[in-house]
């Protein structure tokens, strides 16, 4: 068993107050099969908690308003998670969704033609997991992993034709092509502890596919591998914008400035 602890620091500036602002925020991991939330805390400055709430995916949201005249508001969460590794596989199916909707394609992940094209190279015959780790595979040697030069809107076909993506990208195309092959497949949310820095501008995506005899499965596009005990699950859905860690609506004239610094690192023993 590994013990991470994170912190995770969301500051939104604006140049002009703001009259309003609702934010949904997917930002506290769950426990389930090989990963138990030991503590957690999400602290707001600048604003107010409103409420709770479990959506259909089982991700707990809590709505969180800004103070009226806001020009900063600040986000922190921090917590201990520990984490069981399982060579990426978190068992059986369960919660509020059906098994057969994880195979419905959404805006962000609808394939087109480079899409099909990635899909054809993958074999048509052998093991469905054996399939999917060769679908991975093709994805990272054909979609490069470079930051800044796509946006959170992008579609999964627009990064393959692009050639270049980061992991939402990646999963986005995953999710596409598992589908096409009749795999039920999910966008998952949460944070990497990377081997060679503490500390990082965002949080982690990978995807999961539902394999007969195995349950749901994880799949890391970017680094080619499964999850290991590295890994914290926070939020599932369809896509990036039903697990996207914080996502709202604001009224006022001013521009919205956003920074993100997210550290992750294992907790020695001398401090559990």
């Amino acid at each position: 068993m590994t013990r991470l602890a994170i912190s995770h620091r969301t500051t939104y500036r604006y140049d002009a107050p703001i009259s309003y602002a609702l934010q949904q925020l997917r930002l506290t991991p769950k426990s389930h099969n090989g990963q138990e939330v030991i503590e957690w805390q999400v602290r707001i400055t600048g604003g107010r908690h409103e409420l709770s709430f479990e959506d259909q995916h089982r991700n707990t949201v809590q709505l969180v308003s800004f103070n009226d005249g806001a020009q900063e508001v600040v986000i922190d969460c921090t917590g201990i998670v520990e984490i069981e590794d399982r060579h990426g596989v978190l068992g059986a199916h369960a919660g509020y969704m059906p098994l057969w909707l994880f195979q419905r394609d959404t805006e962000l992940t609808k394939l087109g033609p480079k899409m099909r094209a990635l899909l054809r190279e993958v074999p048509e015959e052998g093991e469905v997991l054996d399939r999917l780790h060769a679908l991975s595979t093709n994805i990272r040697e054909q979609v490069s992993y470079e930051t800044g030069r796509t946006g959170a809107g992008w579609t999964g076909e627009e990064a393959a034709a692009a050639g270049h993506g980061v992991c939402q990208d990646h999963a986005h195309i995953f999710l596409g092509c598992a589908r096409a092959m009749g795999v039920p497949a999910r966008y998952v949310s949460g944070y990497l502890m990377m081997d060679d820095r503490v500390e990082q501008e965002a949080t982690h995506a990978w995807a999961e596919a539902h394999v007969a005899g195995l349950g749901w499965v994880g799949f890391d596009i970017s680094n080619g591998i499964s999850p290991d005990t590295r890994y914290v699950r926070v939020a599932t859905g369809l896509d990036y914008g039903e697990a996207a860690p914080t996502h709202g609506t604001r009224f006022g004239q001013g521009e919205e400035y956003l920074d993100v610094t997210v550290t992750v690192q294992e907790q020695s023993q001398q401090q559990q």
